[in-house]
């Protein structure tokens, strides 16, 4: 396939640069300026559709009768992780009344209204709209109004505030060491500690989404996050903060963040939290060489004492001054999770010495490798650190770490940025489960796969017929034109070998078809109603492996007859001038093509983009499904080369300390191809050829604004 088939949320990503741009154009403000105001535009369109979600949630429970039809409250909001909006506050109320030049002064009162209401937002709002001019705000408005962005909540969301971050922070919105956190990232470290009580806390919180992730894990275990956890964070940039506070409330949650410079987590516990937390998560700056080393070298929260001192008495490198605050935060049931440079795993001298006593606790848990490109702004690998503080009274697991190298692992986001996909993500969580001897989980998880694989296979079923009927109709409509006799004939070949395609590929989408239905079936028969063992799901997933290539196979015939197609029809045109005969419809043979290859603009890719698409994801399970099982056969951890490998303390002191990955699990093996996996490699050039256009229509538009600006 081309590319994936983005949702209506991902397409939108590129316009609210453009939204941005455009406020930066027509007001003469710095970034800095207009990032709160479009925050807040979000913020309300957010919290009006989690109003509106929460309101019909409501309104079906007092149906059904299980709450008592009274007014409503602000704890029936809450409860469903919502605000309960003022009527004023509501984004499709301010954007439907009448336009009087008021737009500014109506959303300023929106703000306000909200503040008053919920006091954890007082002061962290934006509140000056009416500086703007009022057809730019409606503008702005109405691009947030779009049907997927009202329908849109949660995860949703954070996406559209994780790229305007990365997007400001490209403007420069990062220094010392300091990068935007990778959602993707933020997940695997919820994930792989699961914070789902107690005291949560990140001394360098950002925007929040370590908070958020949070939430969302433990909702998905069916828990109420305000009755599970408390929030407390850090953060020493003001608007950051403000958004940070925002994030949380948009999702019913609250937090106590407090606001100022980094010194103050340097020097002081700002929530005094040492020795309290339950989960300590964070991406603190990475390698900053400011520290006074006098100020903090008596510090309670460094057991490990200071990690190097420089001739300016300074400390040399922080790092290690955050791993032992990581660590003095933790209960002695704790865990932390953290993002740290690579460099700071191997570094040797005053370093190295700290961190052999923290090995020596017992606490380091697991080490991440993450290959470069993870950031938005940085090109530098990374490692995640993990801690649990069980594990020091526990004799089977104290001497144990396990290493895992992530760098082969990930998806191509853009030509610049990789992340890790969901079943990524859930693939390495499994790794740690087996580690946990958690194996009824990693069974859980193959289990899902396979499942999943099956009914994206039946799903293909509707696409087959949309592709197969918007080929016969554009064959049926080139036919008289293209059958006609010629001598010499250019279209001859390729019709013919169009029409033999299309019955080929008619007769082998009916066994694909038959092949889904008997999977199915034998899938429905061979549970019983419980779950499976690990020898049944691997029959079950050897079983979907012709269901998997048949994907494969299908995919190239559907990409030759629609190449075919468009051969004819071009051909036609411009070699036989076909639009000047009676036989050839041009307006309906467009229309016709079309439907079947999309226009391969704002990804545009017709019934051959879609059919091609669930036929990538019917295999793309069965894949994942395979990653897993080839990896760990038995369901239990194992050593895999290039991977994961469980080492023990005498294994690392050999290795002078070193926590990374890389040193211990070798190199992964050069896979077999099995058949050049053509839809991922066509995936990787479109993303990349997407980038590049967007590159230069950026640059274009730059160029163009400069030269205006220099009245040329």
């Amino acid at each position: 396939m081309i590319a994936d088939h983005l949702t209506d949320i991902e397409q939108f990503d590129a316009e609210l640069w453009t939204i941005a741009d455009n406020l930066r154009a027509n007001s003469g403000l710095a970034s800095n300026e207009y990032f709160m105001p479009i925050m807040g535009l979000l913020f309300l369109r957010q919290a009006t559709n989690r109003y509106y979600e929460a309101l019909s949630a409501v309104e079906a429970d007092k149906a059904a009768g299980n709450m008592p039809d009274r007014p409503l409250r602000d704890e029936d909001f809450t409860r469903r992780r919502a605000m309960m909006l003022p009527e004023t506050a509501r984004y499709d109320v301010i954007l439907d009344q009448p336009k009087d030049g008021s737009l500014g002064e109506a959303l300023t009162a929106a703000m306000e209204a909200v503040e008053e209401h919920f006091p954890p937002l007082a002061g962290q709002l934006p509140k000056d709209y009416e500086r703007f001019d009022d057809e730019l705000l409606e503008s702005m408005m109405r691009k947030f109004d779009t049907e997927a962005l009202r329908k849109a909540s949660g995860d949703v969301f954070g996406r559209i505030y994780e790229y305007f971050l990365a997007e400001f922070s490209k403007q420069g919105a990062h220094d010392n060491g300091e990068f935007f956190t990778p959602p993707s990232i933020v997940q695997t470290i919820v994930n792989v500690i699961e914070p789902d009580h107690g005291i949560v806390f990140d001394p360098a919180c950002g925007s929040g989404g370590m908070f958020v992730q949070s939430s969302h894990f433990i909702e998905h275990e069916g828990e109420d996050t305000m009755k599970r956890v408390t929030f407390y964070g850090h953060e020493k940039n003001e608007t950051t903060a403000k958004l940070a506070q925002i994030n949380l409330a948009v999702h019913g949650l609250q937090g106590s963040i407090q606001a100022g410079n980094e010194a103050i987590t340097y020097y002081k516990d700002p929530h005094e939290l040492v020795g309290k937390c339950d989960f300590v998560m964070a991406n603190p700056p990475f390698n900053v060489d400011e520290v006074d080393a006098e100020k903090v070298k008596n510090d309670p929260r460094l057991p490990f004492g200071l990690p190097g001192v420089n001739k300016a008495k300074k400390v040399s490198n922080a790092n290690y001054l955050w791993m032992s605050y990581f660590y003095s935060y933790l209960k002695d049931t704790g865990r932390a999770g953290v993002v740290m440079s690579s460099q700071a795993s191997s570094a040797g001298r005053d370093e190295a010495k700290v961190r052999q006593r923290l090995v020596e606790t017992g606490a380091v848990d697991i080490m991440i490798d993450i290959r470069g490109n993870f950031f938005y702004t940085r090109t530098v690998p990374c490692q995640l650190w993990f801690f649990d503080r069980t594990k020091e009274e526990d004799a089977a697991r104290k001497d144990q770490v396990l290493m895992l190298d992530a760098r082969n692992i990930y998806r191509k986001v853009s030509r610049a940025i990789y992340d890790f996909s969901p079943e990524q993500q859930k693939n390495i969580a499994a790794i740690v489960w087996l580690y946990r001897g958690q194996t009824d989980r990693f069974l859980e998880l193959v289990e899902s796969y396979l499942a999943e694989a099956i009914v994206k296979g039946q799903a293909t079923k509707e696409h087959f017929t949309a592709f197969e009927t918007g080929l016969a109709k554009l064959i049926d409509l080139m036919a008289p034109f293209a059958m006609e006799t010629r001598d010499p004939d250019p279209l001859a070949e390729t019709w013919t070998e169009l029409v033999a395609v299309q019955k080929t590929l008619k007769d082998d989408t009916a066994v694909f078809t038959a092949e889904v239905a008997a999977r199915a079936k034998d899938w429905e028969g061979g549970s019983n109603g419980k779950p499976r063992d690990n020898a049944a799901l691997n029959t079950a997933r050897e079983g979907l492996h012709a269901m998997a290539e048949r994907c494969r196979d299908l995919t190239k015939q559907i990409d030759l007859a629609a190449k075919l197609s468009v051969r004819v029809a071009d051909v036609a045109v411009k070699e036989l001038e076909a639009r000047d005969s009676d036989l050839w419809n041009n307006a309906e043979i467009n229309k016709a093509k079309r439907a079947l290859v999309g226009t391969n603009k704002d990804n545009d890719y017709g019934a051959r983009g879609d059919v091609v698409e669930a036929l990538r994801q019917a295999r793309y399970f069965v894949k994942q499904a395979d990653w897993l099982q080839e990896r760990f056969p038995d369901a239990v951890l194992c050593d895999v080369e290039g991977l994961v490998k469980l080492v023990n303390r005498k294994d690392i002191e050999d290795h002078d300390w070193s926590l990374t990955p890389g040193r211990y699990v070798g190199v992964a093996p050069d896979e077999e191809d099995e058949g050049f996996d053509f839809e991922e490699a066509l995936r990787s050039i479109h993303i990349d050829l997407t980038s590049l256009n967007e590159e230069a229509e950026e640059l274009a538009a730059r160029i163009a604004r400069n030269f205006e600006e220099s009245g040329i």
